[in-house]
């Protein structure tokens, strides 16, 4: 086994290490920006449309539901930890480099998720799956690549849910001291409960969970934003500032700025790893311009909403605070601040929220990558059951071998992804322009 860590974490120290993730990344969303001609700004009113499609067949998943799919994988314990890392290092400009981040990825995210509705496949139900895997094989006509996608994706997904499990028992501990143990047991029991059923119930549970924990953590912030709203102007002078310098250039805060804002937002939002691709395929609704959209609509809810809600959290407290922690401390101290000794306890239900979301997401999006590989109802089953094994795992100790692999899984699907969609871009930029004819006429 040590000779495979040291494989990942040679491959990890290339792909992230040296930052050729980022550069790729960049280029891409800087290409496919300008290729559809700034749509996610142009269309913004059509996109905000794409969440109230109605269904146009009577299986499978809604419009809705899969929207909930792909924000559920996007948004999770990393929308708080992962920011308040950033701040924490690269100062409040990192926040405006998230933005930035955020805006131009999402013409990649409707690229690669328009080709997914274009290249998916509808199966004896009437339902559809489909993703990179499928437009690997079915427009690039290379099965095998198709196959190493899915699997770089179930690796990477079972590193996710460890460590979003992790982070469940972590925050529940530090807040409670309740035993891990027990801690882990019960969120098993959640999550074999969902996803062990014969005919799992994931999509009904996200869709009632995402909105809930959209509607509770935007609450609170909006409270936040209007008991500190003289503070407003004076923090988004800040997090300009910093992230053009400022003061901060001669320290070489400047940089971090720029290089923590722009992980974090590549990472947050997943734009150009194909993972959204698996939510878009499955949707009922038949137009590919409007679910690569849909999806568009997820990478601003988490990028500009999501890590902007926990970036102000932070940014409005005081500076003390932000001075002596750090992390997930620095995140419940500051709600604290703001809403008393309820911020622990609030802080700690978001946290569940947004990880448990992300576990039942992957779970979902891993049973597809297997589907592409073999529809074994046996390995179906085991697949199942290793979940709920890694759920536990990962509740009680912090293996951090198991999150180089899901950081291993993620680079190679994004390399992937990117070789599987960039020489087809045309086609979706294609639909696009259709789309457009049609609505001006």
């Amino acid at each position: 086994m040590d000779i495979i860590y040291k494989i990942v974490d040679f491959v990890n120290n290339i792909l992230w290490g040296k930052n050729i993730l980022v550069v790729l990344l960049i280029s891409t969303a800087l290409f496919l920006t300008y290729k559809t001609r700034f749509m996610q700004v142009r269309l913004f009113k059509e996109i905000f449309k794409t969440i109230f499609i109605t269904n146009k067949e009577k299986n499978g998943v809604s419009s809705f539901e899969a929207f909930c799919l792909g924000t559920a994988c996007r948004v999770g314990a990393g929308n708080i930890i992962g920011v308040v890392s950033a701040i924490s290092i690269g100062g409040a400009g990192a926040l405006f480099w998230m933005w930035i981040v955020g805006l131009l990825g999402a013409s990649t995210a409707f690229v690669e998720c328009t080709l997914a509705v274009l290249y998916r496949e509808k199966q004896k139900d009437g339902s559809y799956r489909g993703g990179t895997p499928w437009i690997l094989e079915k427009r690039r006509n290379n099965r095998w690549l198709g196959i190493v996608y899915a699997l770089m994706s179930i690796i990477c997904y079972i590193g996710v849910i460890q460590v979003m499990s992790n982070s469940i028992t972590e925050s529940i501990h530090g807040a409670s001291s309740i035993n891990k143990t027990y801690i882990a047991y019960s969120l098993v029991a959640i999550v074999g409960f969902i996803v062990l059923r014969k005919n799992d119930k994931i999509i009904s549970s996200l869709n009632k969970v995402v909105p809930v924990m959209a509607v509770l953590y935007l609450g609170v912030i909006t409270f936040i934003l209007l008991k500190n709203i003289t503070l407003i102007p004076n923090m988004f002078s800040e997090i300009i500032s910093q992230a053009f310098g400022g003061k901060q250039f001669l320290g070489g805060v400047f940089g971090a700025a720029i290089m923590e804002g722009v992980k974090r937002g590549l990472f947050s939002n997943e734009a150009g790893s194909g993972n959204s691709s698996y939510a878009a395929a499955i949707a009922n609704h038949s137009n590919p311009v409007k679910q690569g959209m849909l999806q568009v609509l997820g990478v601003f809810v988490d990028t500009l909403v999501i890590c902007s809600a926990t970036g102000f959290v932070v940014l409005l407290a005081k500076n003390s605070i932000s001075s002596s922690f750090k992390g997930i401390i620095l995140f419940q101290e500051s709600l604290k601040y703001h809403i008393g000794s309820a911020g622990v306890p609030f802080s700690v239900s978001i946290i569940f929220l947004f990880s448990l979301s992300t576990i039942l997401g992957v779970a979902f999006f891993g049973k597809n990558a297997l589907g592409f590989i073999s529809d074994n109802k046996f390995l179906n089953i085991g697949y199942k059951v290793l979940i709920v094994m890694m759920v536990f795992w990962g509740a009680i100790e912090s293996n951090h071998s198991i999150w180089s692999l899901a950081d291993f899984g993620l680079g190679i699907m994004t390399i992937i992804n990117l070789y599987a969609i960039l020489p087809i871009s045309h086609e979706a930029i294609h639909e696009l322009n259709l789309y457009e004819k049609d609505l001006n006429s």
